[in-house]
C-alpha cells in the first residue's frame, strides 16, 4: 500500500502533456486537478467515510466516538508510516487537533452551548470526544499534501507578523463574540486587505496555473460546510435548532470555516519547507 500510494504520487508529479490545447487540454487538466484534490483529502477522506460507516451503537460494545478516534489514530499512524507526512507536518496536524479542541470544550461548554455530542464516550473530555479534533486537523492535512501535490507556490504573501496576528485575531473572535460581539466581518475585511494581491500558484500538471490566494480560502470553507451538514445529518453532532429534527446549517458558518482556514493557512506557511515557497514582498 505505501509502495503504491508512492507510486501515485510521483505519478501525478510528473504528468505533462505539452502537446495538448484547447479544450482537451481544459479538460485533462481540469480531471488531474480533481484526482489530485482527492489524494489531498486522503485523511478527511477516509476519517468522514468513517464517521459515515461506524454505526451510531458503535462496534462491539465500544461507543461510536470511541471508534471515531481509534480509527483516527490509526490512520494517522498509518501515514507518518507511510511517509505520507513528515514530522515537522505532524506536529504542525497535532496543533490543530490541541487548537480545535480548545474550541470544542468553550463551543459546547453549559454556559455557551453552541452544538453538543449528544452520545455516551469513554474518551470523552470536558464534554468533547477526543476524535473531534481529528476534523479540525485533517483540514491542516488536507492543506500539507496540496502543498506538495501541486508544488503549490505563494505570490506577494503579507508579512508574516500581520498574517500571525490576523489569524490570532480570528482565533480569539471564537471565544470573545460570545461576551463583546462579533468582529468577524471585520476581521474579514483585515484579511481582505491583506491577501488582496496575494495570488497561489499551482501545477495540475506541468503548467503553472494560478488563482486569487482569497478565493482559494472560501472555496475550501465551503467544502467544509458541506462535510458539516453531512456530519450533522449522521448526528455525530447538532446544533441547538436541529435536535428536534435535522436542517440544513446556517450559510453564516460558511464564512467562520473560511475564517479557519486563513487561520490554518497562516499556521501551515510556518514549517520551514513550505516557507521556502512563500514570496513576501519587500
Amino acid at each position: 500500500m505505501r509502495l503504491s500510494l508512492q507510486a501515485l504520487d510521483q505519478y501525478l508529479l510528473s504528468l505533462a502533456a505539452p502537446q495538448l490545447r484547447g479544450i482537451r487540454r481544459f479538460l485533462l487538466e481540469f480531471w488531474f486537478f480533481g484526482v489530485k484534490e482527492a489524494r489531498c483529502c486522503l485523511f478527511a477522506g477516509l476519517f468522514f467515510l468513517a464517521v459515515f460507516l461506524v454505526p451510531r451503537a458503535g462496534i462491539a460494545g465500544l461507543p461510536r466516538y470511541d471508534v471515531l478516534l481509534l480509527i483516527a489514530l490509526a490512520i494517522q499512524v498509518w501515514m507518518l508510516w507511510a511517509k505520507l507526512e513528515t514530522m515537522d507536518e505532524l506536529r504542525a496536524i497535532c496543533l490543530f487537533h490541541l487548537i480545535g479542541f480548545a474550541l470544542e470544550v468553550f463551543k459546547t461548554s453549559s454556559g455557551i452551548k453552541s452544538w453538543s455530542y449528544p452520545d455516551f464516550a469513554y474518551s470523552k473530555v470536558l464534554g468533547v470526544p477526543l476524535f473531534s479534533g481529528f476534523m479540525y486537523a485533517a483540514v491542516g492535512s488536507y492543506m500539507t499534501q496540496a502543498w506538495r501535490l501541486f508544488k503549490l507556490r505563494i505570490e506577494h504573501h503579507p508579512p508574516y507578523w500581520m498574517a500571525t496576528l490576523c489569524a490570532l485575531l480570528i482565533y480569539a473572535n471564537f471565544f470573545t463574540h460570545h461576551y463583546i460581539g462579533d468582529y468577524r466581518w471585520y476581521l474579514a475585511a483585515f484579511a481582505l486587505g491583506l491577501y488582496a494581491r496575494s495570488t497561489v500558484i499551482f501545477y495540475p500538471m506541468e503548467k503553472a496555473r494560478n488563482m486569487p490566494l482569497l478565493l482559494s480560502f472560501v472555496l475550501i470553507g465551503f467544502f467544509i460546510w458541506l462535510a458539516e451538514n453531512l456530519s450533522t445529518f449522521f448526528g455525530i453532532w447538532r446544533y441547538p435548532n436541529q435536535l428536534g429534527a435535522w436542517s440544513v446549517v446556517h450559510i453564516s458558518k460558511w464564512s467562520a470555516w473560511a475564517m479557519l482556514v486563513i487561520m490554518t493557512f497562516t499556521i501551515i506557511v510556518h514549517l520551514k519547507h513550505i516557507k521556502e515557497t512563500v514570496r513576501v514582498p519587500e
